[in-house]
């Protein structure tokens, strides 16, 4: 089933938790020589497909290791597919029964969705799915409810390959070289281009001295395959203006004076989901205005103000906010433009959170 383009501009972003270990296969371990700078956490939606065993292959072939988050029909209709994920050292993870936007249901009715994805991967695999992905990532208060009450954890994403909007296999590839340890990228089933860059994808994170792991329900981060130990510390995280999700009427990208995302108009913003594994952190936006005045951009997480950057001129500067207090676990960060005279434009380049 497709993604649709509409609903999955919704978010950008965040993050996961731990299925089950598949035993007697080979893999790293927090020890391992190879895996210096840690671990990340590869997805395949939509699945079991007619691609399906072209893409475990690519990914066996290339030592890699991946959740696949398979639409329950999908896995009634092609259970000998399902066996073959199992088979080849993958995870499982439940997206849905039928691939609706679960925000449009009664609770009943998403609970249904969750339930008969569980039973069905039950009844193939002999061991229940620990995570959930909502379709097109449209998710809700009342879903997030309805998933704990069924001991899953929602897992989104905080790097979209946009392999369902039409992207190359060199875009692909290069959504791939942004992921840093405990990241986690949603990528499709059924897609050519996506089947293309495995072995490319597998390259860049051994040229990076990265891993393939899988996704911990304790950390909502990618550890390693045996799930016993968590990531190194990072040393911050760097989120590009231009990879977050666009809203507002007059957002775009530029390329100059470098390449990220202009804010046009009032409320015109970027957001994406990150996760926090504490509450205090440090943020640092770069960016300028399109003139001489003044633009200045609201910093919300979690739908609060926590603070504003001031950017006084054209010249490209980092401004940073300190000490900022917010939730924790998964949290929208929006950049919003709040005021707008006609001279407010801003050019938005990369935040970064330490």
């Amino acid at each position: 089933m497709f993604k649709a383009k509409l609903v999955k501009a919704v978010m950008s972003v965040a993050l996961l938790s731990t299925l089950f270990t598949i035993p007697n296969l080979p893999s790293a371990n927090a020890a391992d020589a190879s895996c210096p700078n840690g671990y990340v956490g590869l997805t395949f939606d939509d699945g079991p497909s007619n691609n399906t065993t072209n893409v475990l292959n690519a990914l066996k072939q290339a030592g890699l290791r991946a959740t696949m988050f398979n639409v329950g029909q999908n896995a009634q209709n092609n259970q000998s597919l399902v066996s073959a994920q199992v088979a080849a050292g993958m995870w499982i993870g439940n997206h849905s029964y039928t691939h609706p936007n679960m925000t449009t249901l009664s609770s009943s009715q998403m609970s249904s969705e969750i339930t008969r994805t569980q039973q069905t991967i039950q009844s193939i695999t002999g061991t229940s799915p620990k995570l959930f992905r909502p379709p097109y990532g449209a998710t809700n208060a009342t879903l997030k409810s309805v998933i704990s009450q069924n001991g899953l954890t929602e897992v989104l994403w905080n790097v979209d390959s946009q392999d369902w909007n039409g992207a190359t296999t060199a875009q692909i590839v290069a959504a791939v070289n942004r992921m840093q340890s405990g990241d986690v990228i949603l990528m499709h089933d059924q897609y050519q281009t996506t089947l293309q860059a495995i072995p490319q994808i597998a390259q860049n994170l051994k040229n990076r001295g990265l891993c393939s792991g899988m996704i911990s329900s304790s950390t909502g981060r990618a550890v390693a395959p045996d799930g016993g130990t968590t990531n190194p510390p990072s040393t911050g995280t760097k989120v590009e203006a231009e990879n977050m999700t666009k809203g507002g009427q007059y957002t775009g990208n530029i390329s100059s004076p470098f390449n990220g995302v202009v804010l046009y108009a009032n409320n015109d913003l970027v957001k994406y989901t990150q996760y926090f594994a504490s509450g205090t952190h440090n943020f640092s936006l770069r960016g300028a205005s399109s003139n001489s005045n003044m633009a200045r951009v609201e910093l919300k997480i979690g739908g609060q103000t926590k603070g504003t950057f001031y950017f006084g001129g054209s010249s490209p500067a980092v401004y940073t906010l300190n000490n900022i207090s917010h939730g924790t676990g998964n949290q929208e960060i929006q950049l919003v433009v709040t005021a707008d005279d006609g001279t407010w434009d801003v050019y938005l380049d990369y935040l970064e959170i330490n």
